[in-house]
């Protein structure tokens, strides 16, 4: 599979796809990577559009020039709360991107470089793994403009740091520093500068390679705190239906790197 870039339709969002690895990349170092209006409303057709490509197995969401994003773009936000229809419809499009991204069938991975902060931090925390290079710093600031969190966003930060963390960073509005984040939870690892890039997208190559039966159906399963018989049904039903478990046995026996077909055209 060659690289081949995808046309995202606005500035600021670039998009590419290689060895199965989609990347995502919020392109505003100049602006620390602040995302506009026009930038959270493409997020959700984008998305879909790789949840139902074949070649993409696996997202990974970062910034440009070692700035991932400092969250909303300020500029703009004065206008958005001018009035409260026009405050609604802008937290409905952070809503819907965030949400967009927390429902993306497939493995996503935030790489997370220089800040994270506000929106963007919210968009990391949607991710189903994050690592961070050393230069990462994580906030969640809406104390510091008087907004309040979204609650769906406000649950999914607790469910990744716990209640007591989750109040802190809202409280305080305080950034954390990578090793803080890791300690915390915030992140799965941080890299040095020098070789993140290349072992998060190592990881993003390995995790394209097993089997994308197993990676979705754990994914959905542990999207929910209680397991649904019926959803576990349906993925064992999947299971003994695909050809991947036949391939994955046979690869073991042969010592040979398996050839998962599932999910693809």
């Amino acid at each position: 599979m060659g690289a081949r870039q995808v046309d995202t339709g606005v500035a600021g969002l670039v998009l590419g796809v290689e060895d199965g690895v989609a990347t995502l990349r919020i392109d505003r170092p100049e602006a620390k990577g602040a995302l506009t209006a026009a930038m959270w409303a493409a997020i959700p057709g984008l998305l879909a559009g790789l949840a139902a490509d074949p070649e993409v197995r696996v997202l990974v969401l970062t910034g440009t020039g070692g700035v991932f994003s400092a969250g909303a773009d300020i500029r703009e936000l004065q206008g958005h709360y001018a009035t409260a229809e026009s405050a609604d419809a802008y937290h409905a499009l952070n809503s819907a991107a965030e949400q967009a991204l927390a429902a993306f069938p497939k493995a996503a991975i935030a790489f997370v470089q220089g800040p994270c902060v506000g929106g963007g931090c919210q968009l990391a925390v949607a991710c189903d793994l994050r690592f961070a290079d050393a230069t990462a710093r994580f906030g969640v600031t809406p104390a510091k403009l008087g907004i309040v969190y979204d609650a769906a966003s406000t649950a999914r930060l607790a469910r990744v740091v716990g209640v007591s963390t989750a109040k802190y960073l809202l409280f305080s509005a305080e950034l954390m520093d990578a090793q803080q984040a890791l300690r915390a939870g915030l992140v799965e690892d941080v890299f040095a500068p020098e070789d993140a890039e290349a072992r998060v997208y190592a990881l993003a190559r390995t995790i394209a390679a097993r089997s994308q039966l197993t990676v979705r159906a754990a994914k959905d399963l542990l999207a929910s705190d209680t397991a649904d018989p019926d959803r576990v049904a349906a993925w064992e039903q999947a299971s003994r239906a695909s050809s991947d478990v036949r391939e994955g046995l046979a690869a073991f026996t042969e010592r040979r790197a398996p050839h998962f077909t599932w999910g693809t055209a």
